[in-house]
């Protein structure tokens, strides 16, 4: 199942989620490694700074969700004010399976 992870930075976060992004990348690339990343970008404010995340995840169950974005190195920095799990169906424009 895929589960969206719609996450809302605290305000005047910014230089946290800077400082923050390398090991948040490297845990995005392993959980692309291990097939459970869809997709992940930030939001951006009205100024073109970041945020907020979108990031799309394979898990079993909503549980399991919960756990990868508790392990998320953002979540762990206390980046987010709020963090919203919702199970998503991706209908248009998917990747073809490999």
């Amino acid at each position: 199942m895929l589960f969206a992870l719609i996450c809302k930075d605290k305000p005047g976060s910014l230089q946290l989620r800077v400082d923050t992004r390398p090991t948040h990348v490297a845990f995005l690339e392993g959980l692309n490694g291990e097939g459970k990343l869809a997709f992940a970008g930030p939001f951006l404010n009205a100024e073109g700074k970041p945020d907020g995340s979108l990031v799309v995840v394979e898990a079993p169950d909503l549980s399991a969700a919960q756990a990868l974005s508790e392990a998320d190195p953002y979540a762990k920095a206390g980046l987010f004010e709020s963090v919203e799990i919702r199970q998503w169906s991706w209908t248009f424009n998917k990747p073809a399976a490999s």
